[in-house]
């Protein structure tokens, strides 16, 4: 178990002990809204086991988008605790079906708010693999041609390697379908660059940095038209 796993176990069994002393030292009245009122508050403090791992699990930016959930959780606790004391303190004068008729509907707000939350995260987490696809090529692309101009012999060489490294980096990131053989001319391009650099051809290179530029060009043109 995890630190932040354990922490958090430790903190919801601290609410259940206060919670569980105060119900049973003050001298409520022990009508079935009281235990129904009991029963639904522990409920409301196991929802947290639920809501948590679902929440904070996965990498980083996952457990951001988990917070909603997290609050919705806390939200239902507190509120549940809530009503659970009021209902206790009217236990002698309340009929059963109140509690029972708010205590379910706020159970039910609850999971459809868990719910909802849980399926916005799971799309923002699929746009954001769908993105992270849609630019690694281009990134890729860009990796290789960052190192490129300190490799250069020549200044010229050095300069046209840096504007093209440039041209690259502001470049309109997003990959698509209609994109694929662009980007595999351009990859081309960028692999006959490399072995020119390593050649210390200025000549080739100086080429092979306009035909790289012209490649990129075609490419961002295809790719404002496919927007």
């Amino acid at each position: 178990m995890s630190k932040n796993k354990l922490r958090f176990t430790v903190a919801l069994a601290a609410v259940l002990i206060a919670f569980s002393v105060i119900a049973f030292v003050v001298p409520f009245v022990k009508s079935g809204t009281f235990w129904l009122s009991y029963i639904f508050a522990v409920l409301a403090i196991a929802v947290q086991f639920y809501a948590m791992p679902k929440a904070m699990g996965g990498e980083a930016r996952s457990k951001f988008y988990g917070f909603p959930i997290l609050r919705i959780s806390f939200a239902y606790l507190v509120m549940q605790i809530v009503l659970s004391f009021v209902f206790m303190a009217l236990a002698k004068w309340v009929p059963v079906w109140i509690p029972v008729v708010l205590y379910v509907l706020l159970l039910c707000a609850a999971l459809i708010g868990f719910v909802a939350a849980d399926s916005v995260r799971e799309e923002v987490e699929r746009q954001d693999v769908q993105i992270k696809k849609q630019v690694s090529t281009m990134r890729m692309l860009q990796s290789r041609l960052s190192t490129l101009a300190a490799q250069c012999d020549s200044e010229a060489a050095a300069a046209a390697v840096s504007r093209l490294t440039e041209e690259l980096r502001f470049s309109d990131p997003v990959s698509c379908e209609a994109l694929f053989d662009a980007e595999s001319e351009l990859s081309a391009c960028i692999d006959t660059l490399q072995q020119a650099v390593v050649d210390g051809s200025e000549e080739d290179i100086l080429t092979l940095c306009r035909r790289t530029s012209t490649a990129l060009a075609e490419r961002n043109r295809l790719c404002k038209l496919n927007k």
